[in-house]
């Protein structure tokens, strides 16, 4: 009968394919215990000494020192703009409506174009 003998062998190569399974998850496990004993290196930089943050420290002082005098003199030489009375009345106003003076109401436009 070859139908038996089929299914004989496909059961023995399953039974092949079951130990080869188990001895590869036996390699792996193994892979993964010593992976896990083994310290992590630190990738990235380095840290800093204490000489090296305390010059560090004084750069960025210095720096900001002069970041806020260049700015105080930028502020000091620019001439202030007075705010005109116009525009602060439109913004408040809050209606939406353009602040021209120039342009006529709607319906004083269509009288005219008329």
């Amino acid at each position: 009968m070859d139908l038996y003998k089929a299914i004989r062998s496909l059961y023995e190569e399953k039974k092949r394919l079951d130990r080869l399974i188990q001895s590869l998850e036996k390699i792996q496990a193994r892979a993964a215990a010593t992976e896990l004993d083994r310290p992590r290196s630190r990738r990235g930089r380095r840290g800093m000494s204490a000489d090296e943050r305390q010059q560090v420290s004084e750069r960025m002082k210095r720096y900001w020192a002069g970041r806020r005098a260049q700015a105080a003199a930028n502020q000091a030489a620019a001439p202030t703009e007075p705010e005109r009375a116009g525009a602060a009345a439109a913004g408040a106003g809050g209606s939406g409506a353009s602040s021209v003076a120039s342009d006529p109401p709607p319906a004083q436009m269509s009288d005219a174009q008329s």
